[in-house]
């Protein structure tokens, strides 16, 4: 029997992570503009190499705002990686729905379509973490996992003082 998977199953959690993981190994690569010059070459070459359209030139904005994503992201899995919960599977999907909306806005302006590439992973992250959400909860999901997640107004895993 297959079970399917919840958010209040560690099945769920470990795709929470996964998804983490995998936001840390490529935010690497934008955090600094010593690492972005690194990954925006790579990019480029494998746009090139496969057909999919030019990458634009470095320029000073586009680094400014590669780094402060790559910042943001790389807090954003450290998080998830360390403190690993079901909630957070939840913001992160929303969150790659959003990354989606705007990388598929970017295709339909002539983006490079190297984008289809994080495009891809940033929806299949975001479904799996979001159905779950839809199918055991629906609306109360957000509500049902913060009350979960807090008891007498701290979290869960708090440590209780006396």
């Amino acid at each position: 029997m297959i079970r399917s998977v919840t958010p209040a199953r560690p099945g769920y959690v470990r795709v929470v992570r996964v998804s983490a993981w995998y936001d840390l190994v490529i935010a690497i690569g934008f955090v600094t503009p010593w690492t972005y010059v690194v990954m925006h070459d790579a990019l480029s070459f494998t746009a090139e190499a496969w057909g999919l359209g030019a990458v634009p030139e470095l320029d000073l904005w586009q680094t400014l705002y590669a780094n402060l994503m790559g910042s943001v992201v790389l807090i954003w899995s450290v998080l998830r990686i360390v403190r690993t919960l079901p909630v957070y599977g939840l913001f992160d999907g929303v969150g790659r729905i959003l990354f989606s909306a705007w990388m598929a806005y970017a295709l339909a302006h002539g983006a490079s379509r190297i984008v289809w590439l994080f495009l891809g992973v940033e929806l299949a992250f975001g479904v799996v973490q979001l159905v779950p959400w839809w199918r055991s909860r629906g609306v109360d999901g957000l509500a049902h996992a913060h009350a979960r997640a807090h008891v007498h107004g701290r979290p869960a895993d708090a440590p209780v003082r006396p």
